[in-house]
């Protein structure tokens, strides 16, 4: 690196801890979404690595990536979805502080070779300021159909308004099973499930089509306009109905999986996709939740998941303007009648207090920019 000019290089390559993200749960009377930014500052202290030496002083950089050095798919491809500018985390954050007397003009590129695009971004920064700058390069498909915890390499690269290189450096990237939810303390990050919820899938539309025949006009046609609040009703909870005899005719039942591998297992779960789901007839818990609610959201109805210690629920909105909403408990599909599985699930929901359960309104969770991950 003797073509470089005389910038010291302090990398660090960890996370923020367990705060590269901090996303409050919506609630159901919906909830602001808020993601602040990954600073380096937070990492664990590593070597500091000086390329030559200097008399006065330099740029410096750190650097981190995802959590703990793990990148979820499902915040992956959030933060991809967001333009740079708005950003406020990143798959891999470059803290650059210009330690220097003069003005810094830089440009910075990353990519995790094999994974992503390359994403470039351009630093200006005044004598003595520091930013951290959140990128998060669009992934390829190759992710989005991971199963397992792989291993990548994250490669950032520095150079000045003429094109040469300042500051190079690479960093180990375990890319978790696109599979992983990361729930985080209390469910911190728990609005993210909504990238499960896949209504345009092929088998969900599949499934649609095969619970026309549990309706007796066979039509499904979710909220229809100007109809009263108690024919609306009726009508959602014989669309609710039709739904759940179609899963349970095709021998949806419960089959557990949740094992993952990787750091926070304690905080992290294997999720099903509805495809998956559909595909083996199996799902648990929060598997279920979120097949009903594709289901539920592709007929442009608002569904909501309902989490409490151990285990999920799924609802559906009554009317498009009601408060009241019909909860089913997914885990009972194949072996209980549509009105038992409603009962069962209001009456262990019923044993919870307020404050120890979480809503997630798919609806207020896309107005947040969570949408359905690759498939």
């Amino acid at each position: 690196m003797t073509h470089m000019r005389r910038y010291s290089a302090y990398v660090r390559i960890a996370s923020s801890g367990r705060g590269v993200l901090a996303l409050a749960c919506m609630l159901a009377s919906g909830a602001l979404l808020v993601v602040p930014a990954v600073r380096a500052a937070d990492s664990p202290k590593s070597s500091a690595v000086s390329i030559t030496s200097h008399a006065e002083p330099v740029p410096t950089y750190s650097i981190s990536i995802g959590l703990e050095g793990e990148v979820f798919p499902v915040f992956a491809n959030y933060a991809s979805l967001q333009k740079p500018e708005r950003r406020h985390w990143g798959t891999v954050a470059v803290t650059v502080r210009n330690s220097s007397r003069t003005r810094l003009q830089e440009r910075i590129t990353v990519q995790v070779p094999g994974w992503s695009d390359q994403e470039i971004q351009l630093v200006d920064l005044p004598a003595g300021a520091v930013r951290t700058y959140a990128f998060a390069p669009t992934f390829l498909p190759r992710l989005y159909k991971n199963r397992e915890i792989a291993a990548g390499t994250a490669v950032i690269n520095v150079s000045d308004v003429s094109g040469k290189a300042v500051f190079a450096t690479t960093a180990p990237v375990h890319l978790r099973s696109a599979n992983d939810m990361f729930w985080g303390p209390g469910f911190k990050y728990a609005s993210f499930v909504a990238s499960w919820v896949t209504p345009h899938d092929s088998r969900v539309e599949a499934l649609l089509a095969a619970a026309k025949q549990f309706v007796p006009d066979h039509r499904l046609p979710g909220y229809e306009a100007g109809k009263s609040e108690a024919v609306q009703e009726r009508s959602t909870i014989m669309q609710a109905r039709a739904v759940y005899l179609a899963l349970r005719s095709r021998g949806v039942s419960y089959v557990k999986s949740s094992t993952t591998f990787g750091n926070n297992r304690e905080w992290s779960e294997r999720i099903r996709t509805p495809r998956e789901a559909l595909r083996d007839n199996s799902a648990n818990c929060i598997d279920g939740a979120l097949m009903y609610a594709s289901l539920f959201e592709n007929l442009g109805m608002d569904p909501m998941i309902v989490l409490v210690p151990g285990h999920a629920y799924v609802g559906v909105r009554l009317t498009r303007l009601s408060n009241r909403y019909v909860y089913i408990e997914t885990s009972y599909t194949g072996r209980t009648t549509f009105e038992g599985a409603v009962a069962a699930a209001q009456r262990s929901m019923s044993r919870y207090s307020s404050s120890s359960m979480t809503f997630i309104r798919i609806a207020d969770a896309r107005q947040a920019g969570i949408y359905p991950m690759p498939e």
